[in-house]
């Protein structure tokens, strides 16, 4: 009865260690391939996720302070045409 139970600890370890292996290996080649996109990214001047937000919210408040200053020519452009105008 020793034997069988016997068997199946080794192969159990055997198991356990394999999985181990498995997991090390898993990890490596998640290391391997995140290096090399990362160098690939690198390469061809992408750029970041925070990089581009903060690029977008440069751009969104320029656009608003754009339109701020459009608004305020064409007050002062209105006004002196209503001051031009004779009084009948």
């Amino acid at each position: 009865m020793q034997t069988p139970n016997k068997i199946f600890d080794e192969m159990s370890k055997l198991m356990t260690n394999a999985m181990g292996v498995a997991q090390g290996a898993r990890s490596e080649a998640e290391t391997a391939v995140k290096g090399w996109m990362d160098r690939w990214f690198a390469e061809r001047d992408f750029v970041t996720r925070e990089e581009f937000d903060a690029v977008k919210a440069m751009a969104l408040k320029a656009r608003e302070e754009n339109e701020a200053l459009k608004a305020r020519l064409d007050a002062m452009a209105a006004k002196p045409a209503k001051a031009a105008k004779p009084k009948a």
